[in-house]
């Protein structure tokens, strides 16, 4: 990050905060599947993950021999995408950095992924470009965000509540997840704009225990407790808010969490 990034802060905060995610890594495997196959990823094509987190799309990706190459704000997500790329046998280059400045080539890339990562990139906007600088004209964009209106979505608007706000111009994460603004963003960037819908099933024992879990590796949640530690009513409050959305959407010993996937072609 450059020293005159007026986001330079916000984005260590992420780097640190994120740092503890990688339990969560278990449960975006088979979202991952989805989402490079929903892309279309072929043998030998070009491909890039952006906020790559623990690997899981790049080694995906790689396994159906794409030529993957991976980037993460977060140096301890970045050690286990390599651990986990070893163990598959597959290459992968994994590179430290921002999705708001990608340092690869114009037009270097046949396919762009991210799962659950750009979105949280402060500037839409300039991540978007990004993303789309570095592919080749005629390459394929394709992403999965979590929808505002379903559980994460819903989730991260109340840890949103509890927090100070985040600095002037930074974009909430789940609006990726609605085609309207996607639709928007992209605007005339790109051609063939697709949507596409799955689950990502998280098994827990109670709602309870669903809040505990994210309380200690999800980055928002693990801030909001740390915030509100010196306040016990509002903590008890907060969690009563959690485990009561979590409980619309658990079922059987699970919680569903639905998310959106977009492809796209750019010109």
């Amino acid at each position: 990050m450059s020293n005159d990034d007026p986001f330079a802060k916000f984005k260590a905060m992420q780097r640190e905060g994120w740092k503890l995610f990688t339990p969560l890594a278990t449960f975006t495997t088979p979202p991952a599947a989805r989402l490079v196959g929903f892309a279309g990823v072929a043998k030998g094509a070009k491909v890039l993950d952006v906020a790559c987190g623990t690997g899981v799309v790049a080694v995906t990706a790689a396994r159906r021999g794409a030529q993957v190459k991976a980037l993460d704000l977060s140096p301890v997500l970045l050690e286990e995408a390599r651990k986990n790329a070893a163990l598959a046998r597959v290459q992968i280059e994994f590179t430290e950095g921002d999705a708001e400045v990608l340092p690869y080539k114009d037009g270097e890339f046949d396919v762009v992924l991210s799962q659950f990562g750009h979105m949280f990139a402060p500037r839409p906007e300039v991540a978007i470009r990004q993303m789309l600088r570095v592919l080749k004209p005629g390459g394929r964009i394709a992403f999965s965000t979590w929808p505002p209106d379903f559980m994460i979505g819903r989730l991260f608007q109340t840890v949103a509540k509890y927090l100070p706000p985040p600095p002037a111009g930074v974009a909430p994460p789940p609006l990726w997840g609605d085609p309207a603004v996607v639709r928007e963003r992209l605007k005339d960037l790109v051609t063939d704009l697709q949507f596409g819908h799955g689950e990502m099933l998280f098994p827990t024992l109670s709602p309870e225990h669903y809040r505990e879990h994210m309380e200690h590796t999800a980055a928002p949640v693990i801030k909001a407790v740390e915030v509100l530690a010196t306040e016990p009513e509002k903590l008890a409050a907060f969690r009563r808010e959690i485990e009561a959305i979590v409980a619309q959407f658990f079922d059987d010993n699970v919680v569903r969490q639905a998310f959106l996937m977009t492809r796209a072609v750019k010109k």
